[in-house]
């Protein structure tokens, strides 16, 4: 059997790098990766190797996420960054949790209408090419709060790497150079981006061959020499208004010496037995993770099995109703007044189940949500360390290779997160999410986001690190992983592997990747009524990065002879890896 092997969620459709599975259940995943001491997942083979080297020389998760971090900046330049932003949810092992949001934000100078016409209508592709699409980044002070408060390592420690790979250059491999490939009509219309990612000829980089980024190494340096400072009130943001005057732009330095990094208290909810830990708004991700999951916790999805008909219904009719809550009730928490008590409260669950019924499609336009887009080119990365302290993270520069823009003279991609607002209330995105006024564009306000890094514990313990890009799709690729585990007895491989399902109220269909329903199932969902949309030569969505504590299953949990950690890359990521020690 071949399986699915394949860039990203936008680049599916360009790069054929593999073949597709043909099984529900991907028997020829590869085993989960064990480890004794420490875990790191992620997205970039050079990243997931400096993040093992940070744990074996004595660093935390942390210090380790840290270093992962930066060096993706450099490796991965299609989502990882200095010039977007993310989340990190923490777990560490006396207990303590905490999420750290380092989300970008709306320049000072927004507005609600920047991205009409005179007529009232979206002015396309305006909050997602160039200047005006940029949000004021938030990566280099998000991780440096990250490692002041909970690492124990040197920032010269912990970036050196990074700014090594930028110097001298790093050996691309298949995966690389196809990221690179996929982009390369984009990039090739800013000069600067052009001048690094693509050779002198306008062709992109092969595989074999070096990237080298010298003035990003420039930047790192500085970073490591001065801290955020260096980034914030420097030359990177002198750099960074100046190119965002030139091109139309309303960054102001104003925008980037007001940044602020948050800490807020993680979304927390239990599901048979499980301690799920998530993030809460501005992010919609563990909100919606836990309605789901407090729907779906009276149905017996395990004696159901994987791909059934009944419980695909299940699993589609919880998510028809919680992404409606999800796509007008929530916001920034500085802004909105976010519903998360009732969101999360096991009675909504049980009035919302007492709304579906079996065996019977329901219907969005009958969805009443309480009140009141974002890209797919995000990336994930887990890891644990000896102690047990976990670190889940997603960071992003919204669009793969962001708003396609590079400041002259910095090297750093900068985000287009300002299309993750809502730039016309009840208008669908590009992604058919219809958002309303709780994401309406403001001065300084952070966009609604579905980013879900996740770390679920049992019994007090950590139990599993999980997370994946994917846009809208975020919630539903990271909680169908943790199902596949908690619920149908996969291992960590398999359970990132697997074929998706997916809805999201409207439009009002479910989407399913190849393979992930069989014929007769189809026919049943079709029979309650369901409309759907997916199959052979469909889209695939995210690059889940998972970790499992105690055994590669459930059911090898607690056996003799198991190493402690065991991590999986979903197949999706072509140039990621898995590594343990």
């Amino acid at each position: 059997m071949t399986r699915f092997s394949s860039r990203c969620v936008a680049a599916f459709a360009a790069i054929s790098l593999a073949i597709l599975p043909v099984s529900p259940v991907l028997a020829a995943s590869p085993a989960p990766v064990a480890g004794e001491n420490g875990m790191v997942v992620t997205a970039q083979h050079l990243a997931t190797d400096v993040g093992v080297k940070v744990l074996k020389e004595g660093g935390n998760a942390v210090d380790a996420a840290v270093a992962v971090a930066y060096t993706l900046a450099v490796t991965y330049p299609t989502a990882g960054n200095l010039g977007g932003g993310g989340f990190m949810t923490l777990r560490m092992a006396d207990g303590r949790t905490d999420f750290i949001d380092f989300r970008e934000k709306a320049p000072l100078a927004a507005t609600k209408t920047m991205y009409l016409d005179a007529k009232g209508d979206i002015v396309p592709r305006a909050s997602l090419d160039g200047y005006l699409a940029v949000g004021v980044p938030g990566t280099v002070k998000g991780l440096e709060l990250a490692r002041e408060k909970y690492g124990t390592q040197s920032r010269a420690a912990l970036i050196d790497p990074a700014i090594r790979l930028a110097k001298d250059g790093f050996t691309l491999n298949q995966g690389d150079a196809g990221i690179l490939a996929y982009g390369a009509k984009r990039l090739a219309k800013n000069p600067d981006a052009a001048k690094i990612f693509l050779k002198a000829d306008g062709t992109p980089y092969r595989e074999g061959e070096v990237l080298k980024q010298p003035d990003l190494a420039k930047v790192l340096e500085a970073i490591r020499d001065k801290g955020a400072d260096a980034f914030y009130k420097g030359f990177v943001a002198d750099a960074i208004v100046k190119a965002s005057e030139a091109g139309h732009g309303i960054l102001a330095k104003a925008d980037f010496t007001a940044y602020r990094v948050r800490e807020l208290k993680p979304v927390e909810c239990d599901y048979h037995g499980y301690h799920i830990i998530s993030s809460p708004p501005p992010s919609s991700g563990g909100v919606i993770i836990c309605e789901i999951l407090n729907i779906l916790e009276a149905y017996p999805l395990a004696e159901q099995g994987y791909g059934a008909a009944s419980t695909v219904h299940d699993m589609v009719e919880a998510m028809r109703y919680a992404y409606a809550d999800r796509n007008t009730a929530l916001g920034d928490p500085d802004f909105v007044k976010n519903p998360v008590s009732k969101l999360l409260s096991k009675d909504y669950a049980k009035d919302i189940r007492a709304k579906i019924e079996p065996g019977k499609a329901g219907k969005s336009a009958d969805v009443k949500p309480l009140g009141g887009h974002e890209s797919t080119e995000t990336t994930h990365f887990s890891i644990i360390d000896r102690e047990g302290n976990a670190v889940s993270v997603t960071y992003t520069l919204n669009g793969s290779f962001g708003a396609g823009v590079v400041a002259p003279g910095t090297g750093i991609l900068l985000n287009n997160e300002m299309d993750d607002f809502t730039s016309k209330p009840g208008v669908p995105n590009l992604y058919g999410l219809v958002q309303g006024e709780a994401n309406a564009i403001e001065p300084h306000k952070t966009p609604l986001s579905s980013m879900s890094p996740t770390i679920v514990t049992k019994d007090g313990k950590p139990f599993m690190v999980i997370g994946s890009p994917g846009g809208s799709r975020i919630i539903t690729i990271t909680l169908e992983a943790m199902l596949n585990v908690m619920d149908f007895g996969m291992n960590i491989s398999d359970a990132v592997n697997a074929p998706r399902i997916h809805h999201q109220w409207q439009p009002d269909k479910i989407y399913y990747e190849p393979y992930a329903l069989s014929p007769d199932t189809i026919e049943k969902l079709k029979s309650m009524g369901y409309t759907l949309d997916g199959g052979v030569g469909s889209p695939l969505w995210g690059q889940a990065a998972g970790i499992l504590v105690g055994g590669p299953s459930l059911a090898d949990i607690g056996k003799s002879g198991n190493a402690r950690y065991y991590g999986a890359i979903d197949a999706r990521a072509v140039s990621g890896l898995a590594e343990g020690y």
